[in-house]
C-alpha cells in the first residue's frame, strides 16, 4: 500500500476522517457522501480512504493514545504507523515539520499496561458492562474480535439456486468463497468484489446476509403453508430467508414503520422470485390494522431494534455513538414491541426474538420479564430447534453468538412457544 500514498491522498484521507467524525449521522452514510464529492478518486484510492477510516473507527481509544489527541491528521499518521505498519522513512517525504514531529512522537510511544478499556477500544461504560457479563478476560477477546473487518457473508436463495450451484459458478469466475460452518445456505468470501454487478446476485440467486442473520431464519423454522410474519422487517434479509425456507408456500408478511426500508425491500423481492411475501407499512407496533391478524400466525419473528453492538466489525462507529440513555430508551421498545408482535401469535405458535446486540439488558432481560407477565408462552431450546434442521450449534436454550467464537457478527435470540391451553 505504501506506493500507492502521496501526499494528496493522505490530505484526502484526513478530510474524510474529519467528515466521518462530526457528530450525528452513520460513518457508512457520511463517507458515501464525501465520495460523492469527490467523484475523480480512482477505485484504489477510495479502497485506502474507506480502509483507514475505518480502521481509525474500530481503534479510536488506542489511537487517541498514540495521537495524543483526536486531531483527524494525528489520527490518520498514528494508524499508518502503528497498525498498518508503514515505516517513517516511507511516510517521511509526504509529511511537513509538524506532521514529522507529530510522527516520532507517536513512533515513540509505549503502549505497555494500557488500561484495559484503551486496549478494549471501548468507550468506559461499554467495557465496564461487558466485563460484568463475560469477564474480564473473555471482554477482552469479545473486544479484540470486533477489531478484524468482517468477511462477506452470502445466503444462496435456495428457490433459485443450490449452495452447490453457486459454488460451482463463483470457481468458474475463479472467485474464492467456502460454505459456511453453520447456515446450509450460506456462503463466505473473505475478500470482497462488487457483488451488485455479480450476474448471480442480479438473478436473485444469491443475497448478502451475515451467516448469523441467516440462522434466526432457521430459529423460526417456518414451514411450508404456513403464516408467518417478520415483524421488523426493515429492508428484508430475514424475510427473504423465511420465504425461501417456506419454498415459495404460505403467506408471509413483512411488517415495519419505515416507508423507505420497505420500498428497498421491493427492489430485492423482484429478483428473489418469491410470491408469498407481503410488505406492509404499520405506524407503530400498536397499529390498527393488526387487530385483525391477532392469534392468527404460526411464526413471529421479532429482530428488534437495537444498539447494533454486535456487528460493530461492520459498523464500528456505533460504539462511540450509543450512550447508556440509548440502551434504556431502546429496552422500553423492545419490551413494547414484543408484548404486541406476541398477539399475533397463534396457540402452538412461535415468536422469536431476535437483537443484534451484546447487552444482557436488550436480551435476555427482555425474554425474561416479558414470560414474567405473559405466562401462556414458554421458552423452547434454540439448541434443539436447529439440531432438528441438521445445524450442529449449541450455545444453549438461548441462541446467541459471538464473533470470537463463531466468526459471524455478535446475535441473540430465543424461541418462544405459546402454549395449547387445555
Amino acid at each position: 500500500m505504501t506506493q500507492q500514498i502521496n501526499e494528496l491522498l493522505m490530505r484526502q484521507a484526513a478530510m474524510a476522517l474529519a467528515t466521518v467524525h462530526a457528530p450525528n449521522g452513520p460513518a457508512d452514510a457520511k463517507l458515501g457522501a464525501f465520495f460523492r464529492e469527490y467523484p475523480k478518486l480512482g477505485v484504489k484510492d477510495r479502497a485506502f480512504i474507506a480502509e483507514s477510516v475505518y480502521q481509525v473507527l474500530r481503534r479510536k481509544r488506542l489511537l487517541e493514545y498514540l495521537a495524543d489527541g483526536s486531531d483527524p491528521r494525528r489520527l490518520l499518521l498514528a494508524a499508518l504507523l502503528r497498525l498498518q505498519g508503514i515505516s517513517l522513512r516511507d511516510l517521511g517525504p509526504l509529511l511537513n515539520k509538524q506532521q514529522t514531529e507529530w510522527a516520532h512522537a507517536i513512533k515513540a510511544k509505549s503502549t505497555e499496561n494500557l488500561p484495559l478499556a484503551i486496549q478494549a477500544d471501548l468507550p468506559d461504560w461499554l467495557w465496564e458492562r461487558l466485563v460484568g457479563q463475560y469477564g474480564e478476560q473473555e471482554a477482552l477477546a469479545l473486544a479484540r474480535s470486533l477489531h478484524k473487518a468482517a468477511p462477506l457473508d452470502i445466503r444462496v436463495n435456495t428457490v433459485k439456486a443450490t449452495r452447490e450451484e453457486v459454488l460451482e459458478q463463483f470457481g468458474k469466475d475463479r472467485i474464492v468463497v467456502a460454505p459456511t460452518p453453520y447456515s446450509p445456505s450460506g456462503l463466505r468470501m473473505e475478500s470482497k468484489i462488487m457483488l451488485s454487478r455479480q450476474p448471480m446476485f442480479l438473478d436473485g440467486k444469491i443475497e448478502v446476509q451475515d451467516e448469523g442473520s441467516q440462522l434466526l431464519a432457521y430459529l423460526a423454522a417456518p414451514r411450508r403453508g404456513e403464516m408467518v410474519a417478520d415483524f421488523c422487517a426493515g429492508a428484508g434479509g430475514k424475510s427473504l430467508a423465511l420465504g425461501a425456507l417456506m419454498r415459495n408456500t404460505g403467506r408471509l408478511y413483512a411488517f415495519d414503520v419505515s416507508e423507505k426500508r420497505l420500498h428497498n425491500l421491493g427492489q430485492r423481492l423482484k429478483r428473489s422470485g418469491l410470491s408469498n411475501l407481503h410488505s406492509q407499512l404499520i405506524a407503530s407496533e400498536r397499529d390498527a390494522k393488526l387487530k385483525r391478524l391477532i392469534a392468527k400466525f404460526d411464526c413471529v419473528l421479532v429482530d428488534a431494534p437495537c444498539s447494533g453492538l454486535g456487528t460493530l466489525r461492520r459498523n464500528p462507529d456505533l460504539k462511540w455513538r450509543q450512550t447508556p440513555q440509548d440502551i434504556l430508551e431502546l429496552t422500553a421498545k423492545q419490551a413494547a414491541i414484543l408484548q404486541s408482535a406476541a398477539r399475533l401469535v397463534k396457540a402452538g405458535g412461535r415468536l422469536v426474538y431476535a437483537t443484534c446486540s451484546l447487552l444482557r439488558e436488550e436480551n435476555e432481560a427482555i425474554v425474561e420479564a416479558f414470560l414474567a407477565v405473559n405466562p401462556e408462552f414458554e421458552l423452547a431450546n434454540a439448541a434443539a430447534i436447529l439440531a432438528q434442521q441438521q445445524i450442529p450449534l449449541d450455545t444453549g436454550v438461548y441462541f446467541k453468538l459471538l464473533p470470537q467464537t463463531h466468526a459471524t457478527d455478535g446475535f441473540f435470540a430465543a424461541a418462544l412457544t405459546r402454549k395449547i391451553m387445555p
